[in-house]
């Protein structure tokens, strides 16, 4: 997550840090801090607004759907791919 945040124009060291890189992650994402209260104490719904973050997250970096579902499933293989590979950041 380090090179990811590195990528996205923010300190590496934020990526890391639980709940902060939540937090990070929505401001990358523009969206409210609020998003980042449910993601973390409302059941159900935490799961949504994840998938949709990390979805817009990915968009942000040129990737599609099929990378957010293998995403989900296979985080220690994409995480990765993103931060090594050749994808480059657009803040649109």
């Amino acid at each position: 997550m380090w090179k990811v945040y590195e990528k996205a124009g923010r300190q590496g060291w934020e990526g890391i840090i639980p709940i902060y890189n939540l937090y990070v992650m929505l401001q990358i994402i523009n969206r409210p801090w609020w998003w980042l209260l449910i993601m973390i104490f409302v059941p159900i719904a935490n799961i949504i607004f994840s998938i949709i973050a990390l979805k817009e997250f990915l968009e942000k970096f040129g990737k599609g759907i099929g990378f957010t579902i293998a995403t989900i499933f296979f985080p220690y293989i994409t995480f990765p791919i993103l931060a090594f590979g050749d994808d480059q950041f657009k803040n649109e």
